[in-house]
This record gives structure tokens, C-alpha cells and sequence, in this order.
């Protein structure tokens, strides 16, 4: 646990700020490397615990990952996938879902295990469609467990209730060119939540010549075949972009940041929250050529948004509403109490100790700003929660986290990061 007393900003906050590569895309992309057809160079993989936890997980599975920079790797393939091993999966949602479905291809079974924390996310609709494909999966389907494959998985058709994460629908679609029958997914439960990261998925299999299609509302095919070796570039965090660049809009500043024209992430999605709490949003491109976004604001206005599709933003939204000037609403995100806590509970404890009105609602949060004082946040190791109180910190003098190291996850240096970003106010 490392203490950490949230900056205030003196006077608005104006610079640019370089965000690090995307978890999301580095998951994937490390992932699709290691099944393809012939090794593969990827630059900007973000450094962080999830992206360790992925690749010594790939390792165990067979790939060969090999750092040939600060900011590139090397992925070499494996001739098929092996299993024996163990995968730590720490708290990383990616690993706990995107790869019990490569571990399916190999005969002998690999053992998952990870935080304690952990157990409590949820994998069991995942671990059923993989039983229902024919893998061996051990009972209960719960951290620890195990799975493997063998001649009688195949892929093929499942139906799964992937309301509690996306993710379920992207592991399968991940590894599906390399089952013997692809795999078609079909989702069937409630609504079905962040589907920009499924459209994330298809994007980055498309980019290596897989066959992939959403024949339905809610089924997507992906037929057998190789996965192309491909060297490419992994985006910036855009839902980091977005969480840093509400600084602006808090303290009354300007900020800017590469923002991909073509993105695979939710960026106009993104965008679109920031502008319903008040933020002046302009794109410029560089001389190299390098677009960017500019936000800009004179404070934050309260709003009523619907954060299904993007979801992680959820606590950054919930810090612009304590600061706002008047009452918001969050929907569409009762999904996230099964993140690496419970999301609404932590972040309606939170910031009510900070003097915040705070009301859980069934699929999310009503935020009622009030005269805030200092106090500590509890961050239950969760990074998203960490920058949220980051952001009420810039103008509540004495927020204290309780952990800051839980950042990493997706900003190896967040209070260096944060310290630069006060550095550059006016």
C-alpha cells in the first residue's frame, strides 16, 4: 500500500500529455501474435502488472515474447499451443478470460490462479461456453480452475450470457480461428455491455486476415483459418486519454493529446461524455502528422449519461459529477460492481466521505455536488478508482489515497505522470 496525497491545482491545468499504449489492445494484440502464422513486432505495448500477467501467461502457453526495446517486442509463436502449466492471473480481467480459450487447444490441462480479489470476477459463463465446445473444464468453474482440450474441442456454435462482461464474447472470438470449426457466439441475457471493445476485437482480427462477421445483433462468426503475422503499432489509452484530460474541464483549463483518427478503441464515445459535462472539444494535426484532440472548459456542468459502452470511464464521469454544478445521473453501468471491486459501491463510499451526495442506483449512480472536505479515499486496488480521486483532488484540498500503487495497472508512473501535469499549469 502506498499513500499518497492527491496534488491541488493552484490554477488551471494547460500542456499536452503523452498518454501510454491501450491494455485493452496490448491484450489482443500480444494474444493474436502469439497464435499467428509467423513471429510479429508490436511498439508501444503498455508496461504494466495486466501486460506482464498476459505475457508470462502466453509463455506458459507456448509463445516466445522477447523485449527488443523500451517500447517494442518481438512475439514468436509457438508450433501449437501447450498446456501443463500454471497461469497467474492476478487481477487482470484479459488473462482470467482471454486465455482459458488457448489453453482449450492443448490436450493437457493449465491451471489459472490469481489475487484473492480475483475470485469474485466474473468467468464461470465462459468457462460453461468452453465446456459446451467440448473442453474439460474443472468444478466449480471458478479461480482456481483448469482447463483443457483436446480431439474433441472443435469450436463451433455456443450461446452464452455475456451481460456481466464483453469480454466472455471476446476471448472466444480471440483464439476461434485457430478451433478446428471456427466459432459462432451468440449472446443471450441482459444488455450486453462495452460493445466497442467486442468491435475492438474485430477491428485487430481483421487487420490479420481473419473471417470474422456479426451476423446478428448479438452473434459474431469467426471462421478457421491462419491468423496473419502482422507488426503494428498499439494505440494510446484512449479512456486514460479521456480520464487525464477531465482535468482540464475541473480546473477550468486546456489540455491536448494524440487521439487516432481510425481508432479501435471508443473515442468518439469518449469524447461525447467529456462534452455532455461541459468540455470544449477541437482536433488539430501536427506537423509529423500527428492528430490531436483539445479540451478545454470553465468548470463542469452537471449530466445525465448512459456509460454502457464505455464503462470504465464510469469513475472519472462520477469524479466530474462531484465536482459539478448541479446533480448527475450515470447509467447503463450496473455491470461494473463485478470489476476489480464493486465500482459503484467503492466509488459511492468514496466520494461520500468526501462530503459528495452519492445515491447507487440499480444500473448506477445519482451524484448530488455538496460543500467537499478532505479525507481518505479507498482505492480496493482498483486503478480507475485511484484517478477518480485524483480529479476530485484537484480542487479538495487534503484527498488522500489510500493506495496509489494500484496505477500501474495501466500508468506505470501515475504520480509522475499527475506531478508533470501540475507542472504545466498557468
Amino acid at each position: 500500500m502506498i499513500p499518497w496525497t492527491a496534488p491541488v491545482a493552484t490554477s488551471p491545468l494547460r500542456g499536452h500529455v503523452v498518454v501510454p499504449g491501450s491494455k485493452s489492445a496490448s491484450a489482443r494484440s500480444l494474444l493474436l501474435a502469439s497464435l499467428a502464422d509467423a513471429p510479429s513486432l508490436i511498439d508501444g505495448v503498455l508496461d504494466s502488472r495486466d501486460t506482464a500477467l498476459m505475457r508470462a501467461g502466453l509463455t506458459a502457453l507456448g509463445a516466445r515474447i522477447e523485449d527488443v526495446s523500451a517500447t517494442r517486442v518481438r512475439v514468436v509463436p509457438a508450433d501449437a499451443v501447450t498446456g501443463g502449466g500454471t497461469v497467474d492471473c492476478g487481477l487482470a480481467g484479459t488473462v482470467l478470460r482471454f486465455l482459458p480459450p488457448v489453453a482449450a487447444l492443448s490436450a493437457t490441462p493449465t491451471r489459472f490462479v490469481g489475487d484473492e480479489a480475483a475470485s469474485a470476477r466474473p468467468v464461470a459463463g465462459l468457462l460453461g461456453a468452453l465446456a459446451a465446445l467440448g473442453a474439460t473444464v474443472s468444478d466449480p468453474p471458478a479461480l482456481p480452475f483448469t482447463v483443457a482440450g483436446g480431439p474433441v474441442f472443435r469450436g463451433g456454435t455456443v450461446t452464452l450470457d455475456a451481460s456481466p462482461t464483453s469480454q466472455f464474447v471476446s476471448a472466444l472470438l480471440l483464439a476461434g480461428a485457430r478451433f478446428p470449426d471456427g466459432v459462432t457466439v451468440t449472446h443471450a441475457g441482459g444488455p450486453l455491455p462495452s460493445l466497442p471493445h467486442i468491435e475492438m476485437t474485430c477491428a485487430l482480427l481483421r487487420r490479420r486476415g481473419v473471417r470474422v462477421e456479426r451476423t446478428e445483433s448479438s452473434t459474431w462468426r469467426v471462421e478457421p483459418g491462419p491468423i496473419a503475422a502482422v507488426d503494428e503499432t498499439v494505440e494510446p489509452d484512449l479512456t486514460n486519454a479521456a480520464t487525464i484530460l477531465a482535468a482540464a474541464l475541473v480546473t477550468g483549463g486546456e489540455l491536448t493529446t494524440a487521439w487516432p483518427q481510425a481508432s479501435v478503441q471508443a473515442a468518439d464515445e469518449l469524447l461525447e461524455v467529456l462534452a455532455a459535462f461541459g468540455a470544449r472539444i477541437s482536433f488539430d494535426t501536427t506537423a509529423s502528422g500527428e492528430r490531436r484532440v483539445k479540451v478545454s472548459g470553465d468548470g463542469v456542468r452537471g449530466a445525465d449519461v448512459d456509460l454502457h459502452a464505455v464503462s470504465e470511464l464510469t469513475p472519472a464521469v462520477a469524479a466530474l459529477a462531484a465536482v459539478a454544478d448541479g446533480p448527475s445521473t450515470i447509467r447503463g453501468v450496473a455491470h461494473i460492481r463485478g470489476h476489480e471491486t464493486d465500482r459503484l459501491a467503492a466509488l459511492a463510499g468514496g466520494l461520500s466521505g468526501l462530503g459528495v451526495g452519492v445515491t447507487e442506483t440499480a444500473d448506477g449512480l445519482r451524484i448530488t455536488p455538496a460543500p467537499r472536505h478532505g479525507g481518505t479515499f479507498a482505492t480496493h486496488a482498483d486503478h480507475r478508482l485511484a484517478h477518480a480521486a485524483a480529479l476530485v483532488g484537484l480542487v479538495t484540498p487534503g484527498v488522500e489515497l489510500d493506495d496509489v500503487g494500484c496505477t500501474t495497472k495501466t500508468l506505470p508512473d501515475f504520480p509522475g505522470l499527475w506531478a508533470c501535469l501540475m507542472g504545466g499549469a498557468a
